[in-house]
C-alpha cells in the first residue's frame, strides 16, 4: 500500500504541535510564530535538511524575529536579515522553529527555561534553549555558539550530543560577539547523525554530501585535564565508564596535561579582554541595565593592559602547537565535559572549567551522552581531535556513540504532541 506523502506543510504542523505542546513546561523558547512557520514551510526549498526543524539560539539574527540576547536591552530589536548559518540551513530546507533562550549576552545570568531531565535543574548555558528544545524533542537541530563552555555544558547535562567544530568552520555573520578569539557556532542534536548533516550544510556556501562513517580511531588519549579534582564523583565515574568501554576495542593512553595548567587563566584573560571590547557600548550608554555577572567581566577587562593581552595570545598559540603534537591522525582525546550532573537552577549555569582549556586551544570537540551520575542525570564525556579534523571527529564520535549505552527519554515532553 502506497504511503502518503508527506509534505512541508505536514511537518509544520507536527512542529507546531510540539512547541504548543511542550513550550509550557520547557520555556526553551523567547518567542516563535505559527503563522510564520505555515508560511515558512510554504516557501521552503527542497535538500538535504527537508522535514529537519531548528531552533536559532537568541544572539543570532533571524529575519522578522527579535535578536534579543538575552538583555532587556535588546527589546524590540527586530533583525532585517538571516545571519547566514540561518540561510545556509534554510537553503537546504530546513524549518527554523524560533528563537531560543540564551543567558545575557551568552554569558552567565540565565533565562526562564528548564532541564528536560529534571525541571528543577539548569540545561547550562548559553546555549539555554536550544539545548532544551532538542533534548525534549521539540526540534532537531539547535543553533549554538561557544566562548567558554557554552555549547559543550549544556549538552552534558541535557543529554545530547553538542559539537563546537575548529574554530571558524562556521560563518558567524549575523551573530553577536563577545570574545572573537573564542567565539564559534556548532550545533546541539540528538545524534551524531544529525550533527553530521548539519555539518555538511554549515561548514562551506553549498551544501556538501555526509560522508559520515563511523570509524574506530587507532588509539584513545585520556586527558583528565588539570582540573580533574574540580569534577565531582559523576564525572569521574562517567569519564572512567567511557575509556573503558572505548579501551575494549581501542588502546588507551593517558596525556599528562600539567603543561596546559594555565590554559583556564589565559582564557580568562583573553575573554574578558575581547568582551570589555566588544561590549562597550552597551557597557558605556545602558551600565543600568546590565547584569553584576556580565559587568564584572567588562570592568575586569578593562583593566588588563594591551601587553598583558598581547602575552597571552602569545601563550595560547604556544599551547595551540603543544597539543598538536598530541592530537594526531588517528587518535581521539576524551575529557571531562562538565564537572557533574547540571546543578539546580538556583546555583546558576553551571562551571565551564571542563571547556576553557579546548576553547583556547581552538580544537573540535563532540560531547556525546548515554552516561549518568548519582542522581540519574545526564553526565556527557568530550571527544577532541586536531584542528581542522572535523570529519574524521565525528567519524570516531559516530563509533563511540554505539559503544556508550543509550540514556532513557526525559522526563519532560519528550514526543509530546507529535501525535
Amino acid at each position: 500500500m502506497t504511503q502518503p506523502q508527506v509534505t512541508s506543510q505536514d511537518h509544520a504542523a507536527a512542529l507546531i504541535r510540539r512547541l504548543e505542546a511542550c513550550e509550557p513546561d520547557v520555556k526553551a523558547f523567547t518567542t516563535y510564530d505559527p503563522v510564520r512557520i505555515r508560511s515558512d514551510a510554504a516557501t521552503a526549498k527542497t535538500g538535504p535538511l527537508t522535514g529537519v526543524s531548528v531552533g536559532v539560539k537568541d544572539i543570532i539574527d533571524m529575519a522578522g524575529y527579535v535578536t534579543g540576547h538575552g538583555s532587556a536591552i535588546y527589546e524590540g530589536n527586530y533583525a532585517r536579515a538571516d545571519a547566514a548559518c540561518v540561510t545556509q540551513l534554510r537553503n537546504a530546507g530546513a524549518l527554523c522553529a524560533g528563537k531560543t533562550v540564551t543567558t545575557e549576552f551568552a554569558f552567565f545570568r540565565p533565562g526562564a527555561t528548564v532541564n528536560p531531565y529534571g525541571p528543577a535543574h539548569t540545561p547550562g548555558g548559553s546555549s539555554t534553549g536550544s539545548a532544551a528544545a532538542v533534548a525534549a524533542g521539540i526540534v532537531d537541530i539547535g543553533l549554538a555558539s561557544q566562548t567558554a563552555a557554552s555549547l559543550t555544558r549544556p549538552a552534558s547535562y541535557c543529554g545530547i550530543v553538542g559539537f563546537k567544530p575548529s574554530y571558524g568552520r562556521y560563518a558567524a555573520a549575523g551573530v553577536k560577539s563577545l570574545a572573537p578569539s573564542f567565539d564559534t557556532l556548532g550545533t546541539v542534536t540528538r545524534d551524531v547523525a544529525t550533527a553530521a548533516l548539519a555539518d555538511a550544510v554549515l561548514k562551506g556556501p553549498v551544501a556538501a554530501p555526509v560522508t559520515l562513517a563511523a570509524t574506530k580511531p587507532e588509539r584513545v588519549l585520556l586527558c583528565r585535564t588539570p582540573h580533574w579534582d574540580e569534577a565531582d564523583e559523576s564525572t569521574h565515574n562517567a569519564v572512567e565508564k567511557a575509556a573503558a568501554l572505548m579501551g575494549a576495542h581501542v588502546p588507551v593512553t593517558e596525556l599528562d596535561m600539567r603543561v596546559f595548567s594555565d590554559a583556564a587563566a589565559l582564557h580568562i584573560t583573553i575573554m574578558s579582554y575581547e568582551a570589555s571590547q566588544a561590549l562597550a557600548w552597551e557597557y558605556t550608554h545602558k551600565r543600568d541595565m546590565l547584569s553584576q555577572q556580565i559587568t564584572g567581566l567588562l570592568e575586569a577587562g578593562q583593566k588588563i593592559s594591551y601587553a598583558t593581552y598581547r602575552a597571552a595570545l602569545e601563550k595560547a598559540q604556544a599551547l595551540r602547537e603543544a597539543i598538536a603534537a598530541f592530537a594526531t591522525p588517528g587518535t581521539v582525546m576524551l575529557a571531562p565535559a562538565a564537572p557533574g550532573e547540571a546543578p539546580l537552577l538556583t546555583e546558576g549555569t553551571g562551571s565551564p572549567i571542563f571547556s576553557r582549556l579546548w576553547t583556547l586551544l581552538r580544537l573540535p570537540t563532540l560531547t556525546l551522552p548515554g552516561l549518568t551520575g548519582k542522581n540519574g542525570l545526564p553526565v556527557g564525556v568530550q571527544l577532541l581531535a586536531g584542528f581542522g579534523a572535523d570529519e574524521e571527529l565525528l567519524n570516531y564520535s559516530a563509533w563511540a556513540e554505539t559503544v556508550l549505552p543509550s540514556l532513557p527519554a526525559p522526563v519532560l515532553c519528550f514526543n509530546k504532541g507529535n501525535v
